[in-house]
């Protein structure tokens, strides 16, 4: 994609945190964006602001993502909607507490991936995972975080797969934050669990990391990723505020 003016993207999540990034960057190339999120406050907020559609509903409904998808038809499909995980050790966190991720991040994937290769998306179409750092390094405590954010990156794998094999010209990529990100509520909440543990304030945390990456840099990278011919065929993208973009691809 040489330009995304005019581009029919839908964006999961995006009424807030790095999804809202994603969607400002979006918006700033011209963009044609519809959101889908749950919050109708927020919903309303961000299309007052930012002119972009909305669709209100819970994006592990797989009748919402047939439904969105067959209608807009988007030739981008970022999915970046999750449920912030409970922050606790192993052996306190319950069952239910500890799966979230899983019902929530993964199930979504799943359905919204689903419908793009059912349906299919048109022809020469991207979609944009959202994964995390923890897929690579784990994240101790936040449950079944880490493992949810690597399988939804494995499904970006899987499903290029089958989008070879049926002739569809759509390609799925992953985007991996290296870091956490505290210009966020979930980053802000994991960096100070993860600061308390190590005895240290969650500035000097955050400060260890390096140079930030706020929500409006990972929203300039995806824009990056969706138009810059380097970026065209790879699968896996890590970023970091100090390196930007690097292939994770091998």
């Amino acid at each position: 994609m040489e330009t995304l003016e005019g581009q029919k993207v839908v964006v999961t999540g995006g009424s807030r945190g790095l999804g809202l990034g994603i969607v400002e960057a979006l918006i700033a190339k011209k963009a044609q964006v519809t959101v889908v999120a749950r919050d109708p406050e927020r919903l309303a907020e961000v299309s007052r602001r930012l002119g972009v559609k909305t669709v209100r509903g819970d994006v592990t409904d797989e009748k919402l993502a047939r439904s969105v998808l067959s209608d807009i038809r988007p030739s981008v499909l970022v999915l970046n909607a999750g449920v912030a995980p409970p922050m606790g050790p192993l052996h306190e966190l319950s069952w239910e507490n500890f799966n979230r991720a899983w019902e929530v991040d993964v199930k979504a994937g799943f359905h919204w991936i689903q419908e793009a290769l059912r349906l299919p998306l048109p022809r020469g179409s991207r979609v944009i995972i959202a994964s995390s750092g923890a897929a690579l390094n784990g994240s101790p405590l936040s449950g079944s975080y880490a493992g949810a954010k690597r399988m939804l990156w494995l499904m970006a794998l899987y499903a290029n797969d089958v989008a070879r094999k049926l002739d569809l010209g759509i390609h799925f990529q992953a985007i991996i934050p290296q870091q956490i990100i505290g210009d966020t509520a979930l980053g802000r909440a994991a960096g100070e669990a993860y600061a308390r543990g190590k005895g240290v304030s969650v500035e000097i945390f955050f400060a260890g990391f390096g140079a930030p990456l706020p929500p409006h840099k990972v929203g300039d990278h995806v824009v990056s990723i969706l138009t810059e011919p380097r970026y065209a065929t790879g699968v896996a993208f890590g970023m970091k505020g100090d390196h930007g973009i690097v292939s994770l691809d091998g």
